[in-house]
């Protein structure tokens, strides 16, 4: 796969790649071996990702992989696919990898040409108790795999841009 540039030309938005859509039980990530897409697990019955689930290309976050973003779209899309979005805030998230606690933040986006969160702006635009119940996935998601998942708080969009920014000069070193 020809990586796409994280910022779309000119903008503040994002690409953002999707690796799990919306709806779906399994979880698939990226293999830059084979340039495909690999089933990593299954979640439990009744457990669903709430949102298309991927990362930003051409970045590298704290936890050594590309930065992870949810994309709240009209409807669930498919590993692989590319969406423009528009880049509302983050959860950041302190969690252990390899013995050690690193920071592993959610980006927050909406598609850009969705009717359904055209209005949305900022995290706190989204319907009430959405966030929450957003945060609330991921932290039952780690649980499940015993994986420690502690939420440090939301952002705003300046501050997940800022994060952003710093993930590209990550990859570039």
């Amino acid at each position: 796969m020809k990586v796409p540039s994280p910022f779309i030309k000119g903008s503040k938005e994002v690409n953002a790649v999707i690796e799990t859509p919306k709806g779906s039980r399994n979880k698939y990530v990226y293999d830059e071996e084979t340039g495909g897409y690999k089933l990593k697990k299954a979640l439990p019955a009744g457990m669903v990702f709430p949102f298309d689930f991927g990362f930003i290309p051409a970045t590298k976050a704290e936890d050594g992989d590309p930065m992870d973003i949810l994309v709240l779209t009209d409807a669930p899309t498919f590993s692989g696919c590319i969406v423009e979005c528009k880049v509302i805030g983050i959860i950041k998230v302190q969690q252990e990898k390899k013995g050690q606690d690193v920071r592993n933040d959610r980006v927050i986006a909406v598609q850009l040409d969705s009717r359904q969160y055209a209005s949305v702006e900022r995290l706190r635009d989204l319907e009430e108790g959405l966030l929450k119940e957003i945060i609330h996935f991921f932290a039952s998601y780690n649980n499940i795999t015993e994986d420690k998942f502690i939420p440090l708080g939301n952002d705003g969009a300046a501050e997940a841009i800022r994060l952003i920014e710093e993930s590209i000069q990550s990859a570039n070193t």
